[in-house]
């Protein structure tokens, strides 16, 4: 079982046969085509050789065949990661340069040790610090970033940097130079991928093909604009009227790599790869648990970021770069009809054989085009919807996205991602801190109780049922202590208080530490304290205390129970 645990493929495998790998052998050498584009040009925006893409997608795909969970994650370079790997590494060193390519092999390695380690301390929910409109807006910040960082490409200019305030001026002072034929090459393969991305499945399916075939083949947008493009720029030699093309990639399997072990620049990019490490795994198992759910299936978390950790530290040794589980390259597999991780070692068989054989072939491949396929695949991530859905029902919840995505798009991926967690964390903090609480009185003829301001409820005079709204911690301990000194100070009739502990689910030392100080105070006011329906956790911790012997008054089940016991006698005046 342990053995399983850690191998997820031993419970898989021995169950395979010829229909799962018929379905998981169309699938990969789908997904092949589609990888092969996007691979070249993740590793392109995160300043890499493009070579390095096409690496990174094939032994971290078999790595996370061993030791993933999802049955249809696809796992290679991702824009997001690509942005922020050029992010981290340009402070380093020159792109290109040998020392810019290490630093990216140390990054991926670092990145796979943490999600690793994570993983084997079962610390995923971690992530749970990412708010989704936090996640959201980084996402938003990100994908505005990523399309103006590839305007530059588009329009044969040089652009760079890695915010806003750096990519404008650079992109304003070129705008003199724009190469026209660039510019033909890069409109038109945008034309192509968005008119086949909103009306290619409807058109395919209207000339008779069926409804899966068709989305599949509008999903092969972009390797429609590499053929095309590339046999023009062969024909017309478009590389002598200056248009950028790829050139050159080296033929040959992945090289084994060794990360230079530098303690300074480990230190440099500690940090950066935690960040990177924490927004991937995010983004890959959000994926992987949607599309489980779609087939009754389930991944582990946990087991993911070892998955996902072995796949990093593959790439670091076999001259790839950070890698997760991809959006659209995901969402193709699914769609294929992949039914087991194996689908994903066919891909990188399939990658691995156009590296060995094919890679000539890709020399005359215009970069504009790799500009336009990131910037369509990408812009998806823009949520507009999720900006107006935080700023009608939740004012802070759009305050921590709209200072993540300013930023992200002014300081960078790194400081709008630790504002973003931040600034969520605080305003849970502040929340949680002020918790609400209400009076409440019998709703007549029921033994269900509500509020004393929303409905009309019956009350007793000498007796305050107060419900508290949430656990009770350090940051709220307090402000529950003057809650209850507020409400014996305005009744002075009180003669009992009973806490109400419904939605309670936990009392930490701070907290008992006022419980204390509550009972003490009421005891001297006169005032007996009540506990009701104190769930059962919550009372296990409260029995390795003293708290229940000194308390001066009971616990009871329910909170009617309280009331009935309570309330005047009848014989009582």
């Amino acid at each position: 079982m342990l053995l399983k645990r850690y191998l997820p493929i031993l419970t898989w495998l021995p169950h395979y046969n010829a229909r799962l790998f018929g379905a998981d052998l169309l699938a990969g050498l789908i997904v092949t085509i589609m990888v092969i584009p996007q691979s070249l040009a993740y590793a392109i925006l995160a300043g890499l050789p493009a070579v390095v893409g096409l690496y990174a997608s094939i032994l971290p795909l078999l790595a996370y065949t061993l030791f993933g969970t999802s049955r249809t994650l696809a796992v290679g370079p991702v824009a997001i990661l690509a942005l922020m790997t050029g992010a981290a590494l340009s402070p380093i060193a020159a792109p290109g340069s040998e020392l810019y390519l290490q630093a990216a092999l140390v990054l991926a390695l670092l990145s796979g040790v943490i999600l690793v380690l994570m993983g084997l301390f079962r610390l995923g929910f971690f992530a749970n610090f990412l708010s989704h409109p936090v996640i959201s807006g980084f996402l938003s910040a990100s994908a505005i970033l990523i399309t103006a960082s590839q305007l530059g490409n588009l329009l044969g200019v040089s652009a760079s940097g890695h915010t806003l305030i750096e990519l404008v001026p650079s992109l304003i002072t070129s705008l003199d130079k724009i190469h026209l034929v660039t510019l033909a090459i890069g409109a038109g393969s945008l034309m192509l991928l968005v008119v086949m991305r909103r009306w290619g499945r409807m058109t395919l399916g209207r000339l008779g093909l069926n409804d899966g075939l068709a989305g599949l083949i509008a999903k092969t947008g972009p390797v429609f604009a590499v053929v095309i493009t590339t046999l023009i720029s062969w024909g017309f030699d478009l590389e002598t009227l200056g248009v950028a093309v790829v050139g050159d990639i080296p033929k040959g399997l992945p090289p084994l790599t060794l990360p230079a072990f530098d303690a300074s620049l480990w230190h440099q990019l500690l940090i950066p790869a935690l960040l990177l490490s924490v927004v991937g795994f995010v983004e890959s198992v959000s994926m992987g648990q949607m599309l489980a759910a779609k087939r009754r299936q389930r991944i582990s978390p946990n087991q993911e970021l070892v998955g996902l950790g072995a796949s990093n530290l593959v790439a670091a040794f076999s001259g790839g770069m950070p890698v997760t589980g991809g959006l659209s390259r995901t969402v193709i597999n699914f769609d294929a009809g992949a039914q087991t991780p194996a689908a994903g070692s066919i891909a990188a068989c399939g990658v691995a054989l156009i590296t060995l054989l094919m890679t000539p072939l890709l020399y005359h491949l215009p970069i504009a085009v790799l500009g336009a396929v990131i910037t369509v695949s990408i812009l998806t991530l823009v949520d507009i919807r999720m900006l107006r859905l935080a700023w009608g029902y939740s004012r802070s919840d759009f305050a921590a996205m709209a200072v993540t995505i300013l930023l992200t798009l002014l300081e960078g991926v790194e400081a709008g991602i630790v504002a973003g967690v931040s600034l969520s964390i605080a305003l849970f903090l502040y929340r949680t801190s002020r918790p609400h609480s209400a009076v409440v009185g019998l709703m007549a003829g029921s033994e269900h109780f509500r509020s004393v301001t929303r409905h009309e409820v019956e009350t007793l005079s000498h007796v305050a049922f107060l419900r508290i709204d949430e656990s009770l911690y350090f940051a709220n301990a307090r402000y529950l202590e003057d809650t209850l000194y507020n409400l014996i100070a305005n009744r002075p009739e009180l003669e009992h208080v009973v806490l109400i502990c419904s939605a309670v689910n936990l009392i930490d030392a701070s907290a008992l530490e006022s419980l204390y100080a509550i009972n003490a105070r009421l005891k001297d006011s006169k005032v007996t304290l009540h506990l009701a329906e104190v769930k059962g956790p919550v009372m296990d911790r409260l029995k390795h205390s003293d708290f229940l012997d000194t308390l001066t008054g009971r616990v009871f089940l329910s909170t009617y129970a309280a009331w009935k016991e309570l309330r005047p006698r009848p014989d009582q005046p």
